[in-house]
């Protein structure tokens, strides 16, 4: 909103800055008989239709996008721009075919008084401080009309001394110094007409700004789970730099990791650029650091299916696989054998008709129903025995013991400690004994969960 009224404000004071002046050295020039005061008077003309286009065009440019305009409005301004460059050769056109015709008929000189210089002082400074406002506008709103309003008015300083030359040579007694003048001014609008239709013409065929393809290609390779970029192009439409890109992301990692490095390159071309929109298509590729047992997580995920327990032996010549593949337990045991032998040729497709594949089918842990707290003394109870079977064993510390009762049967949680340097396989082994004699004690327990951590520091 702050941008936006920035623009129309500044091009609002522009064209009453604009009207003002081509007014006063369009009636002196015609006062005088100065042919190049009246064609900077209508180039000052020019740049106030091009100011009230600007600042028509700005009021909509900056509307967000809609259902027919899906990239926004932006490009309204270099429209804008390209036409008001087609105004500018008109006029530059005009001007020199009216001073050719004065030169070869050799037109006499402008009546010369102190008038038209101080007016064209006046433009000067007028159109200097209308230069800089505009430029510094268009540079914080990243806006090409604005631009090429300041480009306008910078013009207008040097056809304003073009003229004061030719009226200082008419003053000499230099006859043709006057349609020389106005020749110059013709010249500088058609130099200016032709680097506004560079610019603008540009960004209607969508070229890339200079740099911008690297610098958005850095910022997005460097996003975390970025391996590499792929594909990216950039363009802008009005102050929006529009990205899309292609980019690799590890094939190991799950939907939602992609999703935050999505949100986390977004983020990274937003700080490059301000204001910038990207198209994040993520591309999954196997990295080289990935291991057999990687590889097969990925096979099942990319078949919706749950497994664990996945053990690999290489014995050189070939791999042996083994997988505790979980579906329905309400499932047919065809039905389940059918997913078991997919799951087998995925994995032989990826590795080779070598490889040495067992599947065991179990039934996938239905969600437990709701429960609620055990009493304090069945937690009392359940803490002890637990306690009794960690015991002499490595396993101590016993805390934050809960039950639940449910339908199925009783669930209890358990934290405990066991020493830093124990081997995770130690570990597993003495919490299953653990586990394994309270459901021998208390038939009702369903399941049990266990959390083992580091002594506290």
């Amino acid at each position: 909103m702050t941008s936006q009224h920035n623009k129309t404000s500044v091009a609002a004071i522009s064209i009453f800055a604009s009207g003002g002046m081509a007014a006063a050295k369009f009636a002196v020039g015609i006062a005088i008989g100065s042919l190049a005061l009246i064609s900077e008077a209508l180039h000052s003309s020019i740049d106030l239709v091009a100011t009230i286009i600007t600042w028509a065009v700005v009021r909509v440019s900056d509307k967000p996008a809609d259902d027919e305009h899906h990239y926004g409005h932006g490009k309204l301004e270099s429209i804008s721009a390209l036409g008001v460059t087609a105004l500018l050769y008109v006029l530059a056109g005009g001007i020199l075919v009216e001073a050719y015709s004065r030169l070869r008929e050799g037109t006499p000189p402008p009546t010369i008084s102190a008038v038209p210089f101080v007016v064209l002082v006046i433009d000067i400074v007028v159109n200097l401080w209308r230069a800089r406002a505009l430029h510094r506008a268009a540079r914080e709103t990243r806006s090409q009309a604005l631009a090429a309003d300041a480009l306008h008015f910078a013009s207008d300083v040097m056809g304003s001394f073009a003229v004061i030359v030719g009226l200082i040579l008419a003053a000499l007694g230099f006859w043709w110094g006057d349609s020389a003048a106005a020749a110059a001014v013709a010249v500088m609008i058609a130099l200016l007409g032709l680097r506004m239709a560079g610019s603008t013409v540009q960004t209607l065929v969508d070229r890339a700004p200079e740099g911008a393809q690297e610098k958005a290609t850095a910022a997005i390779r460097g996003v975390p789970g970025v391996i590499d970029v792929e594909r990216l192009r950039v363009r802008m439409v009005g102050a929006t730099t529009f990205i899309d890109t292609i980019a690799k992301v590890p094939r190991t990692y799950p939907i939602d990791r992609v999703e935050d490095i999505k949100r986390n390159a977004q983020v990274a071309v937003g700080k490059a650029f301000g204001d910038a929109d990207l198209t994040f298509t993520a591309v999954p590729v196997a990295r080289n650091n990935e291991t057999v047992r990687d590889r097969i997580m990925v096979i099942a995920r990319n078949s919706g299916l749950a497994i664990h327990h996945v053990t690999v032996h290489d014995l050189g010549a070939k791999l042996i696989v083994g997988i505790d593949l979980e579906v329905d337990g309400e499932m047919p045991l065809v039905a389940a054998h059918d997913v078991a032998n997919t799951l087998e040729r995925n994995i032989k497709e990826e590795f080779g008709e070598d490889v040495e594949v067992d599947v065991h089918i179990e039934p996938l842990d239905p969600e437990l129903p709701f429960g609620v707290d055990a009493s304090p003394d069945r937690v009392q109870t359940i803490a002890a025995a637990l306690a009794d079977y960690a015991h002499g064993g490595d396993i101590h510390d016993i805390h934050n013991v809960r039950v639940r009762n449910t339908d199925a049967g009783e669930i209890v949680n358990f934290h405990c400690r066991a020493a830093p340097s124990m081997s995770v396989i130690k570990v597993h082994q003495q919490v299953d004994a653990i586990e394994r004699g309270l459901r021998r004690a208390f038939p009702s327990v369903k399941r049990v969960i266990s959390h083992a951590e580091p002594p506290r520091g």
